[in-house]
This record gives structure tokens, sequence and C-alpha cells, in this order.
């Protein structure tokens, strides 16, 4: 997932710290190497794998050094293994499309073995069943990634301001109704926020852009921006919502929600439109997050342990519901796993309309002109802050 703007971490700080701290691993034999690694496992990944409640059980079980950091963006994190860090991560978790389109084609992950981890999605949900696409690569033969968090993610709207059934049945429109300027927030996540814009305009932001349609995105941009009564954190939009002091935000759905609706907030609430500008005439987009093995010369033989760690039904309901926020994981589809979960949890989760609002959504894509768009967005956000 996409949660919070780049820039609340300093990366090229960070990373220079990681290689310095690794340094001494490139002065080694290859033997050498690997086997200083045996009780050592580096994981780049969204928020909640990092988290203790996961980590922890793993280190003690293993008497391993575990070192998780977390990022807020899937280009960054690839631009990191680009840059050399494919010698310090053994692990990264991405969302879907990255791993097939990206990652594989350029080295920067290793295929898994498909006879050990395939079976582990057997006991998945139905949409995950083997061969499961974005787990795969290309030619379908190889296994790059194990899938497990994943949830629709369009819009929130507070249901006693706007009802669940207009605010599906209105969809993107809600941004183009004049009279909805100062109701709404938009939550920071530059890639989420151009596939919204896109939808707002009319187009579907997976597919080339006509001069026309960049013009249209360039206008919606700069009048969604200057509508939006305020820009923030997850925190700030949930906050919001509950004190009425707006109605809804993009871009938000069940990962963004959850945690006002587990404090006791059910009107606060994701939603996927009914119909909408993408392929299928489809209304929403869902995430579903990809772990791959990084094609670390120095592999730590504790990656491929991790991965089938965290497919067990305790440690994935763990997983689901690790600092922060709330998701759906696929081992759901097991009942050992799915009885883990309260009644309580599985609101917060919207799991009432799960399958339905999957159903409704395509799936995270890779935008083709994604700069061109962002460097946009990002100045129709200047100048409505009057930056």
């Amino acid at each position: 997932m996409s949660n919070a703007p780049i820039s609340r971490r300093n990366f090229m700080q960070q990373s220079a710290l990681w290689a310095a701290a690794f340094a001494g691993a490139g002065t080694m034999g290859t033997g050498q190497a690997l086997a200083a690694r045996e009780k050592e496992l580096n994981i780049l990944c969204w928020e909640g794998y990092n988290s203790a409640q996961v980590l922890d059980p793993f280190r003690s079980s293993r008497g391993a050094t575990v070192k998780a950091e977390s990022l807020t963006n899937d280009p960054t994190m690839i631009n990191r293994l680009r840059a050399g860090e494919t010698s310090i991560w053994d692990l990264i978790n991405v969302n879907n499309p990255w791993a097939r389109k990206i990652m594989l084609p350029e080295k920067l992950i290793k295929p898994l073995d498909r006879a050990k981890f395939e079976p582990f999605f057997e006991k998945m949900m139905p949409a995950f069943k083997p061969p499961y696409k974005w787990a795969m690569d290309d030619s379908g033969q190889q296994l790059i990634g194990m899938a497990q968090r994943f949830g629709p993610y369009s819009f929130v709207v507070n249901t006693d301001k706007v009802s669940r059934a207009t605010a599906e049945d209105q969809g993107w429109n809600l941004w183009n109704d004049a009279g909805n300027a100062g109701k709404y927030g938009i939550l920071e996540s530059d890639d989420w926020n151009v596939f919204c814009l896109c939808c707002i305009a009319g187009f579907d932001p997976f597919k080339p852009h006509s001069d026309d349609e960049v013009a249209k995105f360039t206008e919606t941009a700069k009048r969604v921006f200057k509508g939006a009564k305020l820009v923030g954190d997850i925190a700030a939009m949930n906050q919001a919502l509950v004190a009425g002091e707006i109605d809804f935000h993009l871009t938000g759905g069940t990962y963004s929600a959850s945690p006002a609706r587990a404090d006791g907030h059910p009107e606060i609430r994701g939603v996927t439109p009914k119909s909408g500008p993408l392929e299928g005439g489809k209304g929403g987009i869902a995430w579903i997050e990809i772990t791959s093995v990084v094609n670390n010369p120095t592999l730590s033989p504790l990656a491929e342990d991790f991965l089938a760690y965290v497919q067990a039904p305790d440690v994935a309901h763990t997983v689901a519901f690790a600092e922060g926020t709330y998701n759906p994981v696929a081992q759901m589809g097991n009942p050992d796993c799915y009885k883990l979960f309260s009644k309580e949890e599985l609101d917060a989760i919207q799991w009432d309309s799960l399958e339905e609002e999957m159903g409704r959504s395509v799936e995270y894509d890779i935008v083709p002109d994604y700069d061109k768009l962002l460097d946009i967005m990002t100045a129709a956000k200047r100048e409505a802050s009057g930056g």
C-alpha cells in the first residue's frame, strides 16, 4: 500500500546507513559471507511486517537477528535494489505488479521453489488459487512471490453524511459535483492520488493517455486540490471524518478506514463505486501485496523460512492486525485462520462486502506515463496550497 508522502523519510540517508552497516560482508569470501548470514535476515517492506508482533516470535524461535525497514512507496523500494541494495535485503514486500513486470525482468528478485511454496496457495481464498497471476512470471512457469494482505482502495465516506448507496452510485463523480468543494480531504499517497484523479477525470489510469486526457487530468488535479478542506495522512483523515469536519476523502479503503472502525466508528467506511472508467466498466482499484526473495549474492537461508512462517494461520492473523492498519489476508481461505478473527475484527476490515468490492475493482497496475502525471499533480497540489 501507499499511505504517506515520500518526504516523511530521508531515504538516501537511511540507505547510506544500511550500506555502511553491511559493508563488511563484501570483504568476505562467498562461503564465509553465507555462513555469517545463517542467523541474519533483512526485510524491506510495508508497515506490519516490521512489527515486533510479527518478528519477535520468529527471532526467538530461530535465534536470529531480523531487521525490517518499512517504507511507503513501491518505486522507492525498487530503486534501492537497483542502486545496489540487493546485497543488503533478503525479502521485499511490494504491491502486485512490480515483481512480475519490473523486479524479475531486472533480476532484482529470484524465483521460489514452486514445489515447496505453491501448496500454500491451495489453502488461500479462491481468488488466489494457483497458479495465481501476480505470483508468477509472464511464462506462468516460475513462482516469484507469496501473496498475503490485500484489499479494495478507492475512497472513504462518513455514512452519516453520505450514504453508502449514494457513494457507490455516484462514485468518482462526488468530486465532480461543485457543491462538494470544501467537504472532502485528500490522503497523501502519490501513486494512488494519480489513480484517483484519472478516475475522476473519466479515464483509465493504467492505459497510455492522449494529450486530451492529460489536459483533462491537469484541470481535474487543480480543481480537486483547490476544493480539498485538508490534505494529510490516515490519522488526519480519520479524525476529520469522525469529527464531521469532512464528509469523505480520497484515496482510501479498508486499509485506511480500519483504524477508525476498530475504534468504534462503523460509520467510517471504504467505498468501491459500482461502475467507473476502469477496464470492464469497473469503478474501483484493489491492491495485493507480494513478498519476494531478493537476488542477494549472499542470501540469508532464513528468507524462505520467513515466507513459510507468515503463512501459518496464527501468524497470518497477526499480520492482518499488525500495528497501524488492519487488512484481510489471503490465508483467510483456510478455516484455521478465519476462525481466529473476531466479529469486531471482521467488521473492522469490512468482511461483509469484501468479495463484492473486490469484484468491482481492477487490480493495482503500473501507470505508463506516471512521471508526467505525478509532476502535474504535484504542481496542482503546490498551487492549491499557495506554495
